[in-house]
């Protein structure tokens, strides 16, 4: 581990975004944080497999050892100035991390023999003195967008002027870049995604969800949507070629690849741990799939769910495979937008499975793929009149009782087809 890349924020101190690593040959990559598992006594765990394309320094990312150490800092009390000697950073919950504490030393005294003054202090108690010339502007803008949700970043983006909207998704990091895509219209991610070189238009396809990324991908010309797919993690990519290979009116163009898969033998206890994760959409962690092996989509045969809610009605030791629930029936990947949309509204279900032909567990349709699905392509725009008001009640009104029309919307690529 060579060095920790972190975002500054405008009232929280900077966050840990990853780590720069090297490998044989002397090449160095970036690790993202959310794959590091814990740190300490001389070695670093982490998940997965590494991506070794050389890593490239973003805008508003700060490299801890190469930039933050040396920098002028003032106390807060007035009491002085400091330079930066050494940072420590800790894990406020699973997978964040930030910059907690720093070490600093005030200037020498008059005497040649005085070293200066040591002590540690919090990131709140000091300020970084910007040095004339120094370029910091990338990191102050993107800590001004730092508090943002990724809906409100989203909109935020879309008021400003298309050159500062591309200016602005540059300097963003990968993993935040692509949660704001995802709140966006597909001809605007289209447009911001045009404006980037191919091989960070890949990094940020790779934070995205498969089928949000799969979407994207189906926009762009051919040409490039091929080459993104060859530029990104091999089981990123393969995720988003399986979505792109169902029709877009389906439950298979809807699902996302990642639910949660457990096997019949795994516990309550174990259940629960896996829909803690920080990371999970609140949709996703609402049931658990049960299968037999392996237990990645495409899966062994599927068993059936587990609701979260009957998790916490029994014992950390009892074993999924007893409280599956028997009345919800899987769909086919080729099942319609329209019967999927009504089996939700008719159970009150967040979710749904999708199987394949040979009855193996390839995905997940959520309630909020299918509120995508049949909004209106301007939904975002939130109108107030009253036709559109009326329009909202019928849709509802469609939903319950089945009758719903498929429209026309961001879902399908230009020709209809994937």
């Amino acid at each position: 581990m060579r060095d920790v890349l972190v975002v500054y924020r405008r009232n929280d101190p900077p966050r840990v975004v990853g780590l720069i690593v090297e490998v044989p040959g002397k090449r160095r990559v970036f690790l993202s944080i959310g794959r590091v598992t814990s740190i300490g006594g001389g070695q670093i765990i982490t998940t997965g497999l590494i991506n070794l394309r050389r890593f490239e320094q973003r805008g508003g990312e700060v490299r801890v050892i190469a930039e933050m150490l040396g920098r002028k800092v003032s106390f807060n009390d007035g009491s002085g100035v400091a330079s930066i000697e050494d940072v420590s950073i800790e894990e406020r919950e699973p997978g964040e991390w930030e910059v907690e504490q720093l070490f600093v030393r005030r200037p020498k005294g008059a005497s040649p023999f005085s070293k200066g003054q040591s002590a540690y202090v919090t990131w709140r108690e000091v300020s970084e003195i910007a040095a004339s010339g120094e370029a910091q502007s990338a990191e102050q803008l993107i800590a001004t967008y730092s508090e943002l949700k990724p809906a409100d970043l989203a909109n935020t983006l879309l008021d400003l002027p298309v050159a500062r909207r591309q200016e602005v998704a540059e300097e963003l990091s990968d993993d935040r870049l692509a949660d704001v895509l995802e709140e966006m219209p597909e001809s605007d991610q289209v447009e911001i995604l045009s404006g980037l070189g191919d091989d960070r238009a890949a990094d940020v396809l790779d934070h995205m969800q498969p089928d949000d990324a799969a979407d994207l991908i189906a926009q762009l010309p051919e040409e490039r949507g091929e080459h993104l797919l060859e530029l990104m993690e091999p089981e990123e990519a393969e995720d988003v070629r399986m979505l792109l290979s169902y029709g877009p009116d389906s439950a298979g163009g809807l699902m996302t690849t990642e639910p949660i898969i457990v096997s019949a033998d795994a516990t309550v206890a174990e259940g629960l741990a896996l829909i803690r994760r920080h990371d999970l959409p609140p949709a996703l962690g609402a049931a658990v799939c049960v299968t037999l092996p392996p237990y990645e989509a495409p899966t062994g045969r599927f068993l059936g769910v587990v609701h979260f809610q009957r998790m916490l009605r029994y014992p950390p030791h009892e074993r999924l495979g007893t409280l599956i629930d028997q009345g919800l029936e899987p769909v086919g990947a080729d099942t319609s937008a329209a019967e999927v949309s009504r089996i939700l509204a008719s159970y009150d279900l967040v979710s749904v499975p999708v199987i394949d032909e040979k009855h193996r567990l390839v995905g997940v349709v959520t309630i909020d793929d299918v509120l995508d699905y049949l909004l209106p392509d301007d939904w975002r725009s939130h109108p107030e009149d009253d036709d559109e008001v009326s329009k909202r009640a019928t849709a509802r009104a469609q939903l319950t009782t089945g009758s719903i029309p498929i429209p026309s919307n961001a879902r399908r690529a230009a020709d209809g087809t994937r």
